[in-house]
C-alpha cells in the first residue's frame, strides 16, 4: 500500500478482527450507560505482543481519511435506521452528518500511538491511546456491529500499523430479523404473500432477494448461470450473492441482479466476509488474512483471471463499494 506516496510491504495481518466493544465508544453511541473506559481488549496478551511488540509496548498507528468515510458511508444505514438501542439513538442521524463533515476536513492520513494496558492484570491484552485519531475511532464507530482490520507494514526494524474500520453487516441483519438461514431450493420459511398468484409484494421482493431467492435470484440466474470459478450450473449448488451487503444497500439496490454474481457457497462465503474481490478487467485479489497455505488448498492464485465473471459498468460501481468497505486488506486501482 501507498501512503504519502510512499509503497509500503505488508509484514503481517493481525489474526482476528477486533469488535468495537460498547465500553470503547463515546456515550451518545453506547447501548449500556457510563462515558466509555477508552481501553480496548484486541486479543491475548500472547498474540498481542507477537504482532506489535513486547510487554509496555508503543505503537505508530494510521488511518486513511478515503477509509473512514468509506465506513461512515457503509453504516449510514445504522446511523438512520438502527438495529440497536442505542443511548441517543434519535440523534444518530444528525451526528451522521457532523461526522462525516468532520472527517472531510481531515488529512488524508492519521497518525496516532497505541500504548499497552500492561497494567492490567491477566491474560487478556488491552490497549488505550489519548491521541485524536484514536478518538476518531470512539467518535464514529457503532458497537457490536464495526470492527477494524489491522495490518502491519513497512520495516520490521521500525513497523507501521495501519487500521481499518469495518461494518460487520450480517450482525446488523441479524440484530434485525434474527440469525439467517440459506435455503438453496424454495424459500420454506417466508410467509404468505397477499399479492396476487404470480406478483410478489414489494416485502417478498425483498425478503426474497435477501435470502437469494425470488425473482432476484431468477434475474441473476439469467445473467450468471453458473459460478464463474466452479462452472457449476445446478441451481440447488449456487448462491445469489449480494456484491454491496445488504445492509447498506438502498431498497432498490437490494433487489437489483447487477448488484449480484452467482458463486458457489465457498466463493460465495469468500467474496462475502470481504476475502476476495475483482478488479474490472474481472482479476480476483486475495486478502492476506487468510493464509498463504489455505490458498493453495483452495488453488486460487492473487491475480488470476476469471474469465467467466461477469462484468458491465453497474457491478463496477457495486465493486467500487466492495473494494472500500467490504474488502479485507488494501486495495489499489
Amino acid at each position: 500500500m501507498k501512503i504519502n506516496g510512499e509503497r509500503l510491504a505488508t509484514l503481517a495481518v493481525f489474526p482476528s478482527m477486533m469488535t468495537v466493544p460498547d465500553c470503547v465508544v463515546v456515550s451518545s453511541n453506547k447501548l449500556g450507560h457510563g462515558h466509555g473506559e477508552a481501553k480496548f481488549y484486541i486479543a491475548s496478551k500472547d498474540e498481542m505482543y507477537s504482532f506489535y511488540g513486547g510487554e509496555k509496548f508503543n505503537a505508530k498507528c494510521f488511518m486513511l481519511k478515503s477509509d473512514l468515510i468509506a465506513y461512515m458511508d457503509a453504516i449510514k444505514n445504522e446511523y438512520f435506521e438502527p438495529s440497536q438501542e442505542y443511548s441517543k439513538k434519535d440523534e444518530l442521524p444528525r451526528l451522521w452528518g457532523e461526522r462525516m463533515q468532520m472527517l472531510q476536513g481531515l488529512d488524508d492520513v492519521i497518525f496516532f500511538n497505541i500504548a499497552d494496558q500492561y497494567q492490567i492484570v491477566g491474560p487478556r491484552g488491552y490497549i488505550n491511546s489519548s491521541d485524536s485519531g484514536y478518538q476518531i475511532i470512539r467518535q464514529i464507530a457503532l458497537p457490536l456491529v464495526s470492527y477494524i482490520y489491522v495490518e502491519k507494514v513497512g520495516l520490521e526494524s521500525d513497523p507501521l500499523f495501519y487500521w481499518k474500520l469495518f461494518v460487520d453487516f450480517e450482525t446488523i441483519w441479524e440484530k434485525q430479523n434474527g440469525p439467517l438461514v440459506f435455503n438453496y431450493g424454495k424459500m420454506k420459511d417466508a410467509k404468505p404473500s397477499s399479492a396476487k398468484p404470480g406478483q410478489e409484494s414489494e416485502t417478498m421482493k425483498i425478503i426474497s432477494a435477501r435470502n437469494g431467492q425470488g425473482k432476484y435470484r431468477e434475474q441473476l440466474l439469467a445473467q450468471c448461470p453458473y459460478c464463474p470459478f466452479t462452472m457449476i450450473a445446478d441451481e440447488r449448488l449456487l448462491i445469489a450473492s449480494h456484491i454491496k451487503p445488504w445492509a447498506a444497500c438502498t431498497k432498490r439496490e437490494k433487489t437489483d441482479p447487477y448488484n449480484g454474481y452467482i458463486l458457489s457457497p465457498l466463493y460465495d462465503k469468500l467474496f462475502d466476509r470481504g476475502f476476495i474481490t475483482f478488479t474490472e478487467k474481472r482479476h480476483v485479489i486475495l486478502s492476506e488474512f487468510i493464509s498463504p497455505y489455505t490458498w493453495k488448498q483452495i488453488n486460487l492464485k492473487d491475480g488470476a483471471l476469471i474469465k467467466a465473471l461477469p462484468m458491465d459498468e453497474k457491478r463496477i460501481k457495486y465493486l467500487k463499494f466492495h473494494h472500500q468497505s467490504v474488502f479485507k486488506g488494501s486495495y489499489e486501482e
